[in-house]
């Protein structure tokens, strides 16, 4: 796997004023921006090849990483008329992502240091997964996931519309995800899609989605409060890859 996807063309519109004029991944932390924390994370996996979807305020992004060659990868950009979701960026963009068979799906606004490698063999280790996401653990969250012992997703809601009483565990989704390029099978063609929405669920009940449990920092900044946290956690020194 030397390929990833990092999505970038939301509104970031939760974050109010800090995204009136710069796109959410281009938010500081520490003098360079969340996404460049992936990118040199990514990089140093050894993973050198990565397509990053834009809609809103895409020259921002464009201009600071131009091809990647400042940090050892090789950059193509995905422009989006209209957003058309993460899976819907995915399709998109398939044609480069089906040609190394396993790729990554990462969110420009969630930072993260895991070892995407080591998840890697864990995918490659379920010969009928099409999908392995990572998971954390969390008491009170807008999911549910729950795995059976060989870690394969026996259960997935997005967002529910009320409160799941009846749910065994406490896994909820990272968005950060592997695939397997059998993946496109259960993307819908054109338009916006969604893989929480609308492919995970098909996905679990056909038994091809598994989950890999987080074992690094990871930050999802997904409001002002969270921003805050990231820059905080930066000052203690967790974002492994600040001195790269």
């Amino acid at each position: 796997m030397n390929t990833a996807m990092i999505l970038c063309a939301g509104f970031g519109a939760r974050m109010k004023d800090y995204t009136r004029d710069i796109p959410k991944p281009m938010l500081p932390v520490s003098g360079k921006p969340m996404l460049e924390y992936s990118i040199r994370h990514l990089s140093g996996l050894g993973i050198k090849n990565i397509v990053i979807n834009l809609h809103y305020l895409p020259d921002k992004i464009t201009s600071y990483f131009e091809d990647g060659k400042k940090w050892g990868v090789k950059i193509t950009y995905s422009h989006e008329d209209t957003p058309l979701g993460t899976a819907g960026a995915v399709k998109k963009a398939g044609d480069i992502l089906s040609v190394t068979g396993n790729f990554l799906v990462l969110h420009g606004d969630v930072v993260c240091f895991e070892d995407y490698l080591e998840m890697l063999k864990f995918h490659e280790s379920r010969p009928d997964a099409v999908g392995t996401i990572v998971l954390h653990q969390r008491d009170r969250s807008n999911s549910v996931v729950e795995m059976d012992g060989e870690n394969r997703i026996t259960r997935f809601i997005e967002r529910p519309e009320k409160e799941v009483k009846d749910k065994k565990q406490n896994w909820v989704n990272s968005s950060l995800y592997c695939f397997s390029k059998e993946i496109f099978k259960y993307i819908n063609s054109g338009g916006f899609c969604d893989f929480p929405g609308d492919v995970f669920p098909g996905m679990v009940k056909k038994g091809v989605l598994y989950g890999y449990p987080l074992t690094a920092y990871r930050c999802s900044v997904d409001s002002p409060q969270r921003y805050s946290s990231v820059q905080a956690d930066s000052g203690k020194g967790l974002l492994k890859n600040e001195k790269l």
